[in-house]
């Protein structure tokens, strides 16, 4: 298998093209601010077809180059219906004190193929399989992607700004909520195999077993620890 991610723009927000070797169909995760270029000299080198966007969650940094994307391949975008409007409206997904500062350089908007992601849908896309699982908190329709693990690899995590190395996504933008993250690391990242590769949206890559161990956000859930517990001396949250 191929992944091949680099990060993209202001907020350094990780785009991934999947494919299952170089000279395939591929899907591309998150292609977020500043990200189109990119996208398309990943695809030459790779010689990738796109057959599909797949979207972690609404936030700018992670969509804003969705409809340039979508638009030169003529491909859908997936997203969950509850983060849908971001697209559109970015400032209200951001708060107007971020939102207001980006909207005169960017051009805002769907793709003309949008279609809606569902917790516990399982995609088939370019020849892989991904299963969603809905992680509300960072945003309301916040999602994360997993592939199966094989004889060759590991499963491979996507987790948006759900979970990152070190630390997790930030919940005080409009639709954030501390206790529903708390949650969703719970229900979601704490039953995934140590072994499972995560790649966040930002940061560098890590694994379920090094967070487990040393995160203190996911260390807090583990102990069975809720949203009012004690979080003096963890990191802070990222993301935008």
């Amino acid at each position: 298998m191929l992944i091949a991610g680099f990060p993209a723009g202001a907020w350094g927000t990780n785009c991934y093209l999947v494919a299952p070797a170089a000279g395939e169909e591929c899907v591309i995760i998150d292609p977020g601010h500043e990200a189109a270029q990119g996208v398309e000299e990943t695809l030459k080198k790779h010689r990738l077809k796109p057959v599909a966007v797949v979207l972690t969650h609404g936030h700018l940094d992670h969509v804003a180059s969705v409809v340039p994307v979508c638009g030169a391949h003529d491909v859908p975008a997936w997203i969950h219906p509850e983060d849908r409007y971001m697209m559109s409206d970015p400032e209200k997904a951001l708060g107007r004190s971020i939102g207001a500062q980006l909207m005169g350089e960017l051009t805002v908007g769907e793709p003309d193929d949008v279609k809606e992601l569902t917790d516990g849908a399982r995609l088939v896309l370019a020849g892989l399989e991904f299963s969603v699982a809905h992680a509300p908190g960072h945003t309301k329709g916040s999602v994360t992607f997993r592939m199966p693990e094989t004889a060759e690899i590991p499963s491979v995590f996507f987790s948006g700004d759900l979970l990152f190395a070190g630390s997790i996504g930030r919940t005080d933008l409009p639709g954030g909520d501390t206790a529903e993250i708390l949650d969703s690391l719970a229900r979601v990242c704490l039953p995934l195999d140590d072994s499972t590769v995560v790649l966040s949206g930002h940061g560098p890559q890590t694994t379920i077993g090094q967070e487990r161990a040393t995160n203190p956000y996911l260390r807090q859930v583990a102990a069975g620890q809720g949203a009012g517990s004690n979080r003096s001396n963890t990191p802070p949250r990222r993301g935008m």
